[in-house]
């Protein structure tokens, strides 16, 4: 997320009430978890295990919870507590505001476009031309739909980021001001939820078809001409890259890539990432022949067992 104007390091330290280490005038572009910081973003960290990784990324500006050596051309905000300042600063530069209206204001749509009735259209939404929007659907603020798109009924685009800090009193919600960005020819199934970035964007890319009941988590990019069966369930910060197909029930964990056109079969579990051009099956899901060769040997088990109890 990059804020509307430069900021200072002070500016920063001032709304967050944190301690600046280096220059006051040190520009802040932006704030960005550390899968996507870019050269003038914040990034924070609050645990010594990922200091290193916070310190070395592309983030020019580290909120952390310890004063530690500061690398040459960053600079540091020190917090007692980073998660929650972060949220301070997502409220401050991406606040909740409600529409009073069932399409706002403030919204933007294409020439062409049809939005059926009962239909949300929040906030600095685009829809672009030719698009078919059906009825019961939410467009949460900020999303950016693109041309000849078809959303079907009771679809959700934008929902909040599934991010919790376990604390002693509970969990504690890592607030999200990121979007959903949906591409030109993307057709997307009833009951559908696409929830927006943290501070990025989840993506799905053009010509992709999502059937119902699908989700799919933060952050998350889908490729190009995608291919999305039922009730699968994709978690954040996933990268799928262009023509993977996708069949019903498959799971997948969050922050893997599957390469570009795999194929996944129906009701597989993904948890790592898969190269391209092959076919998968199973959890952990595996390779199609060799998940199937297993199988068979599972099923002749019981047939040497027997044999081998009448051995004896």
């Amino acid at each position: 997320m990059k804020f509307p104007q430069t900021h200072t390091l002070q500016q920063i330290a001032t709304i967050i009430n944190a301690q600046p280490i280096g220059d006051a005038d040190f520009p802040v572009l932006g704030m960005n978890e550390i899968h996507v910081v870019t050269l003038g973003d914040i990034v924070f960290v609050d645990h010594p295990k990922y200091y290193t990784k916070a310190l070395e990324s592309a983030a020019t500006i580290v909120l952390i919870n310890k004063e530690v050596p500061c690398p040459e051309g960053k600079a540091l905000l020190i917090s007692d507590d980073p998660f929650r300042d972060f949220n301070v600063l997502t409220d401050y530069f991406k606040p909740f505001s409600a529409s009073a209206k069932a399409i706002s204001e403030t919204a933007k749509i294409g020439e062409g476009t049809t939005i059926q009735p009962n239909t949300f259209v929040g906030n600095h939404v685009v829809i672009g031309k030719n698009c078919v929007i059906h009825s019961n659907v939410s467009i949460y603020d900020h999303t950016v739909i693109g041309d000849n798109v078809t959303i079907h009924a009771g679809t959700v685009l934008g929902a909040d980021a599934f991010y919790y800090k376990k604390r002693p009193e509970g969990f504690d919600k890592l607030k999200s001001g990121g979007r959903v960005v949906i591409k030109d020819h993307v057709d997307i199934g009833a009951a559908c939820t696409i929830d927006k970035g943290v501070t990025g964007d989840t993506t799905i890319g053009e010509g992709t078809k999502i059937d119902n009941q699908v989700h799919i988590g933060h952050d998350t990019v889908i490729g190009k001409k995608v291919l999305i069966a039922s009730q699968t369930g994709i978690a954040g910060c996933v990268i799928i890259e262009d023509e993977v197909t996708l069949w019903g029930q498959v799971g997948i964990t969050s922050g893997i890539t599957i390469g570009e056109k795999a194929v996944v079969s129906a009701q597989s579990g993904v948890s790592k990432s898969l190269e391209g051009k092959k076919s998968y099956f199973g959890t952990p899901a595996g390779d199609f022949r060799e998940k199937y060769k297993e199988i068979a040997n599972l099923r002749m088990v019981p047939e040497l067992i027997e044999q081998l109890k009448n051995k004896k």
